[in-house]
């Protein structure tokens, strides 16, 4: 008999406080930045919808190392290197 095997998929349950305490940090208010390991974005809420919270705010994101740094400042971003 075959078996076809699922990939494991964890139960997840977003957690929007997260996401409220980090966009409620001093260095969004500030028009700064905020940095967070991917693996916790994805433990807590989501890829997905961390993308969403950063879009809607009009800021930007950039993935590197295993880090999401969001700049929070609307304006136009041009990356020099």
């Amino acid at each position: 008999m075959n078996t076809i095997s699922q990939p494991f998929v964890a139960s997840f349950k977003p957690n929007p406080t997260w996401a409220e305490a980090i966009f409620s940090a001093k260095a969004v208010k500030r028009g700064g930045i905020v940095r967070r390991a991917v693996r916790d974005v994805e433990r807590e809420m989501g890829r997905a919808a961390f993308v969403a919270e950063v879009q809607q705010r009009g800021y930007h994101l950039v993935e590197c190392g295993g880090q999401f740094i969001v700049i929070c400042n609307p304006g136009q971003m041009k990356v020099i290197c």
